[in-house]
């Protein structure tokens, strides 16, 4: 729970801000009068919008693991602004190799720097932000939320071997970030989304939501909503938790 003045803005910082659940999650917490760092691989699209977009994006490649250090190193000098505190980190970026065809490439085809680099993206970047920015995230009693996935447990039709064991490593990160952060007053949870209805949607996908015990897609901003809650003081007691977000699919 933040013990920053309720008057002062908070301030998140995204990875993964571009399209689909991020951008959702942009609107999510922008409307609620918080700032947003997005962090992304490409630069700040010109025809967005967004008027506080130029000006809190950061450009970051979290396949390179310098560029990640280099890139903390520019959130912290941008967080001096408000007293370096930083209210919520949100882990959202991943990558998901797909063959040439668009199939998924399972455990005996992916060759071994596509591991590495998958790793990296969807597991390494999280705790070298979580750490690097551990200092304004005990300022602010913040959280953090890592985003997983439903993949993280079963195997797939459309998500690679390398995808899904890398999720499954980050809910295991989570737990153990929790543990970690907790006693700093840093609260660590994860969100577990399902099939959402985004622009990466694999052909095939509406024979999966026969199985889906809600018979629909959810919505960036459905996921969008969890992700605000448990960086709000609504869950300020909910630490170490990974949130189903899927219709009850897991079931």
């Amino acid at each position: 729970m933040s013990s920053s003045n309720p008057q002062e803005q908070r301030t998140l910082i995204l990875t993964g801000a571009s399209r689909g659940i991020g951008h959702a999650t942009v609107k999510r917490f922008s409307s609620a009068g918080w700032r947003v760092l997005t962090c992304s691989r490409q630069p700040f699209p010109e025809d967005c919008p967004w008027e506080m977009g130029p000006e809190d994006h950061i450009q970051v490649d979290l396949s390179d693991p310098d560029d990640v250090r280099r890139a903390i190193g520019e959130m912290r000098e941008r967080l001096k602004s408000n007293g370096s505190r930083l209210d919520a980190l949100v882990n959202n970026a991943a990558i998901s190799p797909k063959g040439l065809e668009g199939e998924r490439i399972g455990a005996i085809d992916m060759n071994r720097d596509d591991w590495v680099t998958v790793f990296q993206v969807n597991f390494f970047a999280p705790i070298m932000l979580g750490r690097g920015l551990i200092a304004e995230l005990k300022t602010a009693e913040g959280s953090v939320v890592n985003v997983t996935s439903i993949v993280g447990g079963r195997v797939h039709p459309f998500a690679g071997a390398a995808y899904a064991t890398s999720k499954a490593a980050l809910s295991s990160l989570t737990r153990e970030m929790a543990s970690d952060f907790g006693p700093f007053g840093v609260r660590v949870n994860a969100i577990s989304p399902g099939e959402i209805d985004t622009s990466i949607l694999s052909p095939g996908t509406e024979k999966i939501v026969a199985e889906i015990p809600m018979r629909r897609l959810g919505t960036p901003e459905e996921v969008a909503k969890s992700i605000y809650f448990l960086c709000s003081d609504q869950s300020s007691y909910v630490n170490g938790a990974e949130l189903h977000i899927n219709g009850g699919q897991h079931v």
